[in-house]
């Protein structure tokens, strides 16, 4: 693991532990930028700010830049009242990909954050296995069950368990290493 990617871990832990995080507002790209830059605020210069470049990665090709600002706005606005309407706007952020570097992770974050707040649960990343995660996102563009399933059979009440969401941080910051 590099230098960066131990300060960012770090900083996790900190944003967790400290409470931090409840002081965000949840749902929106505000509350996203605020999580990428307060753990990356050390690693990269441009935490925090929207991508400026686009992006693919391995035969994908996130959002052009050309629709990303009106795309996030379109996010926003998604409804957010149960578990499957939080999914697809999960998904739909994570499609978007706001940030040059590790959008993936941060809108892993996101997705606890709204699943809290709306559900009272979180996803306990440490039983999701990696390769059925990136195999499911990559179908989720036509079909959202395969990650529905997924995401649910990891669903947590223990939404207080620092120990469980911070070994969950570690565990979904590999789910983005190639």
């Amino acid at each position: 693991m590099q230098d960066s990617d131990k300060k960012s871990l770090e900083n996790a832990k900190l944003l967790f532990s400290t409470g931090a995080i409840r002081q965000f507002e949840v749902g929106n790209f505000k509350s996203l930028k605020q999580v990428h830059l307060f753990l990356f605020k050390d690693v990269y210069p441009d935490a925090g700010r929207l991508r400026q470049t686009n992006l693919s990665e391995r035969s994908f090709r996130y959002l052009s830049i050309v629709y990303l600002e009106a795309a996030l706005s379109k996010i926003e606005k998604l409804p957010q009242s149960n578990f499957q309407e939080i999914l697809s706007k999960y998904i739909e952020m994570n499609l978007a990909h706001p940030f040059r570097k590790k959008s993936c992770w941060v809108t892993r974050i996101w997705l606890n954050m709204l699943l809290q707040q709306q559900l009272g649960k979180v996803i306990d990343w440490t039983k999701v296995h990696k390769t059925s995660y990136l195999q499911a996102m990559d179908r989720s563009l036509i079909n959202q069950l395969e990650l529905n399933v997924l995401l649910q059979d990891a669903l947590s009440d223990d939404i207080d368990n620092l120990a469980m969401i911070l070994n969950g941080l570690e565990s979904s910051y590999s789910f983005d290493e190639t």
